[in-house]
């Protein structure tokens, strides 16, 4: 493992692949670009790995119903920039922190891949990719985040996960679109978050 995440780093040091293999898993309804208006928010998110069970995992969180626009949601812990963030890695670590209990002293930053523009919520978020040594000590916070889900990325590798399947296109849920998805157990991740995945497995692929 310690190997793979020596050479991982590295990697994520050269040309990211970026949009193209972003959007192997893009609703079709987003278009082939990744233009933000001026007026985007700016958010980070933290694809955190660590070895449990011997294997290298990362953590997922299921957000809250709480009406939002991604309300219910499996993502990637992360947020917004606040002021008081000293950088957008930053931003992810505190998120992290916040939302699931991950220390930030307790991650080492191995560098970052494809930023991403997320139409519905108009953000345009920076993934950093983290390593803990050891299984985090998981806290929710039960205002955003109903529970975690730990997965393998043994488990991500499998083709058998990657489909398609109508998920709601609104808070509401009153709009359905077939959408590539990743479904995870009983869980289905699309969007951004799929997206995101996608160029982390292709890069995690190359790295083997």
């Amino acid at each position: 493992m310690k190997h793979f995440i020596e050479r991982f780093t590295h990697r994520l040091t050269q040309p990211l692949p970026g949009l193209e293999v972003q959007m192997r898993m893009a609703p079709a309804i987003r278009g082939n670009n990744n233009h933000f208006p001026p007026n985007a928010r700016i958010g980070a998110v933290l694809i955190l790995l660590y070895p449990h069970e011997n294997e290298l995992y990362t953590v997922f969180m299921k957000r809250t119903e709480d009406g939002g626009t991604h309300s219910g949601q499996v993502s990637f812990p992360g947020g917004k920039v606040e002021e008081s963030d000293k950088d957008i890695i930053h931003t992810a670590l505190r998120e992290a922190e916040e939302e699931v209990g991950v220390l930030m002293s307790d991650v080492e930053v191995l560098g970052q891949i494809s930023e991403l523009y997320i139409p519905p919520s108009n953000f345009w978020v920076y993934p950093t990719i983290g390593f803990c040594a050891e299984r985090p000590n998981f806290v929710i916070d039960p205002n955003e985040v109903a529970h975690i889900i730990e997965v393998p990325i043994s488990y991500l590798l499998q083709d058998e996960i990657v489909g398609s399947k109508k998920v709601p296109m609104s808070a509401q849920k009153s709009i359905m679109m077939e959408v590539p998805v990743y479904q995870i157990y009983d869980h289905t991740i699309w969007g951004a978050t799929a997206m995101m995945i996608s160029e982390f497995l292709t890069l995690v692929k190359e790295t083997h």
